[in-house]
């Protein structure tokens, strides 16, 4: 169940940096990019397991900084965690070794790999914002396609939940009521 996301504008924030390194989470928010542009999420013997759809979204995003002369670079999270949210120490430490030469670092992921970068870069002057905006979860399913190509079909979002009303007890209600004496 991955998280949905959207594109959340940093321009004024990130003005008064002459550098931005981007560390990105390799799972929810490709995904969702994948899922919005109807594009696969990988196509392993075309792009390896980078998602196209996300890797020019990010392109972008320095091309625009680097316009204003901002010097950008990519920093990616390795496995043994494909998760960005959930590092080991030494992805933290290689952020922090990384992120030295940066004055501010854009996460592309969710808050909870904000916070994982904040925490790894504690007590330097680099500054960290979030890049993307959660909507929520999203559910689907996964399907693979020769040759090997990564897709995932978005279940849709029921249009009205029906929420059964709750049987309260009538002591219950009354209860709830001021007094009126």
């Amino acid at each position: 169940m991955p998280l949905r996301f959207e594109h959340r504008d940093v321009t004024d924030e990130l003005e008064k940096y002459k550098s931005v390194l981007i560390v990105s989470c390799p799972v929810c928010p490709p995904l969702t990019m994948a899922m919005d542009n109807n594009k696969p999420f990988i196509e392993f013997f075309k792009h390896g397991l980078k998602t196209k759809v996300f890797e020019d979204y990010i392109k972008s995003i320095r091309e625009s900084l680097e316009q204003r002369g901002v010097h950008t670079d990519v920093f990616v999270a390795r496995t043994p965690s494909p998760m960005m949210c959930i590092w080991t120490k030494g992805q933290s430490e290689r952020i922090r070794k990384r992120a030295k030469d940066f004055d501010a670092v854009l996460v592309l992921g969710c808050h909870s790999a904000t916070q994982t970068v904040k925490r790894a870069l504690r007590g330097t002057d680099c500054y960290v914002t979030q890049g993307m905006r959660e909507l929520g979860v999203t559910n689907g399913t996964m399907k693979i396609r020769f040759p090997f190509t990564i897709e995932f079909e978005v279940e849709p979002t029921p249009k009205k939940l029906k929420i059964p009303k709750r049987n309260i007890p009538k002591a219950a209600k009354h209860a709830a009521k001021p007094d009126s004496s």
